[in-house]
């Protein structure tokens, strides 16, 4: 078992067409994004959405991603899915609360 000890970074990015909030351990990533729709009936909402990454460099020396993850990239998988999720909970309870 790998005893390293695995950094997470959390990056709060702009509103607008960026995503709302990044979790990174290593070259894996998690982006909650903020999206807007409508329903059915014309109402607008806001809902959220995830999407994960991980950054490598291909033959020639550039910087790459991709969703594809390999084996051992799923346990950071884990953590940053784990941090994004409990951010979107953490803040619909803010949400519902009137602290947002």
């Amino acid at each position: 078992m790998n005893t390293q000890k695995q950094e997470v970074v959390v990056e709060t990015v702009k509103e607008g067409n960026y995503p709302e909030k990044k979790y990174r351990a290593g070259a894996i990533s998690a982006t909650v994004w903020k999206n807007r729709g409508q329903r059915a009936n014309g109402e607008e909402t806001e809902y959220k959405t995830v999407s994960i990454e991980r950054c490598y460099t291909d033959k020639e020396g550039n910087w790459q991603t991709t969703n594809s993850l390999r084996t051992n990239d799923l346990p950071k998988a884990v953590v940053v899915l784990q941090k994004a999720y409990e951010y979107i909970v953490l803040n619909e309870q803010e949400m519902f609360r009137g602290e947002a």
